[in-house]
């Protein structure tokens, strides 16, 4: 993966064609762009990320952002303190326990 901006791609390559393909991941809308070498990759890439922000600007709408994977949560203390006591029994830290039990449900 190469990072920009706070964009990130995912990077395959094609050894039939000789080519890299680019995907930046984490948002709705499609990104794709291609290289045939790493440097000519990393200008695509910022290119393409630059270029997908001025459309959005020019079209005064906001660009889709990467998800953080943070999500703010609040809950009552004893949901909170029920939580925290199945985490335990699980042998898992909340943090873990809540990701798991996000994951299964989605």
């Amino acid at each position: 993966m190469i990072s920009y901006k706070g964009y990130k791609a995912a990077i395959s390559f094609d050894h039939e064609a000789e080519v890299f393909h680019g995907e930046v991941v984490g948002t709705r809308d499609v990104i794709f762009f291609e290289a045939t070498s790493v440097e000519q990759l990393k200008h695509e890439f910022r290119f393409s990320i630059d270029d997908y922000l001025a459309m959005c600007a020019e079209q005064g709408q906001p660009p889709d952002r990467p998800f953080s994977g943070k999500i703010p949560l609040r809950i009552s203390p004893e949901v909170h303190r029920a939580a925290t006591a199945a985490a335990k029994a699980d042998g898992k830290s909340l943090n873990a326990w809540l990701a798991t039990v996000v994951e299964r449900a989605v």
